[in-house]
């Protein structure tokens, strides 16, 4: 289900005042030096640290719900993903498809290995699953991804594959998406729009639609 997600005057540490809406379906790339801000805006958008103004979901605010059903809803996937169990399938309410799963590079066996055993990029391609499971729970509902750096730990060819997955993931749920990405190959690619942190500001550079 497609909501806009619209922040007003969102401010966390030295980066305040950010005012900015996704459209239904849309990805804007969000970039910036290393300490500049953009994993604390993300945790702030998902309400997991202290911040000023507000976000919205479509007509419901932040506020208006309590924490955890806000963020189910408005689901971040940090670039260190969080495992407490010891095989994967217990951290999957609901297993992803064969499909899903060999696009991105896994058979159904990958559901009951150890998560010890897991690579780093293993990790960051099952957290994208995962949290993509939890927003299908929910169809009839609005929902928003914010990416730090999903890509950050893969080769080029399975960046390719993440990117075209979760293009396809976004146009077919309409899901506003802010993705932190440094790479302008893959803001390119993946971007209508791509803003970033200079200073204590958020500023908007150009950047081609998807092709």
């Amino acid at each position: 289900m497609g909501e806009a997600l619209r922040l007003e005057a969102l401010g966390i540490g030295a980066l305040v005042g950010v005012d900015l809406t996704l459209a239904p379906g849309e990805v804007l790339c969000l970039s910036g030096a290393s300490g500049s801000g953009k994993s604390r805006l993300l945790r702030a958008i998902a309400d997991l640290e202290p911040h000023e103004g507000e976000a919205w979901l479509g007509d419901t605010a932040r506020s208006s719900l309590p924490a955890h059903r806000w963020r189910a809803r408005v689901m971040l996937v940090p670039a260190e993903s969080h495992w407490w169990a010891e095989r994967v399938e217990e951290h999957l309410a609901v297993a992803p498809s064969e499909a899903d799963l060999a696009a991105l590079g896994f058979a159904d066996e990958v559901l009951g290995w150890e998560v010890a055993r897991l690579s780093s990029g293993e990790k960051q391609r099952l957290a994208l699953l995962r949290a993509v499971a939890v927003l299908d729970e929910r169809p009839d509902e609005a929902a928003a991804l914010l990416l730090d750096e999903p890509t950050a730990n893969l080769d080029e060819a399975m960046t390719r594959a993440v990117e075209a997955w979760l293009r396809e993931r976004l146009g077919e749920r309409g899901w506003p998406t802010l993705w932190v990405a440094h790479d302008p190959g893959q803001i390119a690619r993946v971007a209508k729009r791509h803003w970033h942190i200079e200073g204590h500001r958020l500023v908007e550079r150009e950047t081609r639609p998807w092709q």
